[in-house]
């Protein structure tokens, strides 16, 4: 159960549902749930890696994978599991799994690299006119495809 202990309603109704487990002698397990990424950052992100994907030559979900998640963001997506043949496989996590912080570290990351690297610019969330100059040449770019 999620509870939200920011509102008053809830507070009684989470302290109820503790004390129910408490009695029962349950087994449980607490953790602080932490916001995942927001609409505005995730509809950024795929802004810059459409941009990216534009200047770079490559499409938005090979600027997302290799660059974006693999070469960027290695810590935060890749993950190892074992298969139901007992072997060690690695995947990658979905961007809406992060966390607030998460995301705005992954877009910095994969900003700095883009401009360092790639010697593409990728325009800051403030910077109004870049972004819609952005659009602008995603849209460009895919009248050519």
């Amino acid at each position: 159960m999620i509870f939200d202990l920011k509102n008053e309603y809830q507070i009684p109704k989470f302290k109820e549902y503790v004390n129910k487990l408490f009695s029962e002698r349950a087994v449980v397990e607490v953790k602080k749930k932490l916001p995942n990424r927001t609409l505005a950052q995730n509809s950024y992100l795929h802004l810059l890696l459409g941009y990216f994907g534009s200047e770079y030559g490559c499409s938005l979900d090979e600027a997302k994978i290799d660059f974006y998640k693999r070469t960027c963001n290695r810590d935060l997506f890749e993950r190892k599991t074992i298969n139901k043949k007992g072997e060690e496989v690695t995947y990658l996590r979905s961007s809406a799994e992060l966390t607030t912080g998460e995301m705005t570290l992954s877009i910095e990351r994969f900003r700095n690299w883009s401009t360092a690297q790639a010697d593409i610019y990728l325009p800051a969330a403030n910077e109004h006119q870049m972004l819609v100059y952005a659009q602008q040449e995603i849209q460009r770019n895919q009248e050519f495809i």
